[in-house]
């Protein structure tokens, strides 16, 4: 027995979908004594990391936090670096999640991006959308508040009556709708809030935090979060857990 198994839950307790806050490129770069971007592109690579490894353990959708909609108050020579890493990871990554297994799923407000960033995304959800090991969410451009707005829009513009808006109505329109809610949340960075991610999706998350800052989260902490939500007794509002609900379950 290999220590991993002491530490891995049962299959049947691995979550089905994991949400994801990649916090602390900054402060990773910073504590190296480089410029922010190198921070970045560094998380960049241990998203890649990150993708395989949960697929390994059988999670079947990750949803990562990769710039939002708040993201374009900081300096504009950060958000420029920002937008052209995403080319340049699309570039070097793209082929190897093809052939991994990896579904690409480009998720938020699309229209603030150039012509140029939305034809990479679109070229990566067409070259994946055939794989099945597991989806890979990047919310780009992507706020909480924004996603419930655009489904409540979007039950007005398909006219939907008053009364037949409803949370399924909702659910059915926000931005993540191809997936189950998320069973367990991640935030690493040493920071203990959600800012504006999933807001509506994460009702019944079960939440993880951790210091690692993002480019140093690999196996070792991807376990520990897998070890801790299969420990959780998930109760979804209810005294008792569901006899349907099982760790797992949206």
């Amino acid at each position: 027995m290999s220590p991993r198994d002491n530490i891995l839950p049962h299959a049947a307790l691995v979550p089905r979908h994991v949400a994801v806050v990649m916090d602390g490129n900054g402060r990773w770069a910073r504590q190296r004594f480089m410029p922010r971007f190198f921070g970045h592109k560094a998380g960049v690579d241990a998203l890649v990391r990150a993708v395989n490894a949960f697929a390994d353990r059988g999670v079947q959708v990750l949803s990562v936090f990769a710039f939002s909609s708040e993201n374009w108050k900081r300096p504009d020579e950060e958000v420029s670096g920002l937008m052209s890493l995403v080319l340049v990871a699309v570039s070097k990554y793209l082929t190897k999640l093809a052939r991994d297994g990896v579904r690409i799923r480009i998720v938020g407000d699309r229209s603030a991006v150039s012509d140029k960033l939305r034809q990479a995304w679109e070229q990566a959800e067409a070259m994946t959308a055939n794989n099945t090991r597991i989806t890979l969410a990047v919310a780009f451009n992507y706020g909480g508040r924004w996603d419930v707005v655009q489904a409540a829009r979007r039950c007005v513009a398909d006219g939907l009556e008053p009364e037949r808006i409803d949370e399924r109505a909702l659910s059915e329109r926000m931005a993540l709708a191809f997936a189950p809610d998320p069973d367990l949340f991640i935030r690493t960075g040493g920071e203990m809030r959600i800012s504006n991610f999933l807001l509506w999706q994460s009702a019944y998350a079960e939440f993880v935090f951790t210091d690692c800052l993002w480019p140093d989260f690999g196996e070792r902490e991807i376990d520990a979060a897998l070890a801790a939500f299969a420990q959780r007794d998930r109760r979804f509002g209810a005294i008792r857990p569901p006899e349907v609900a099982m760790a797992g379950s949206a």
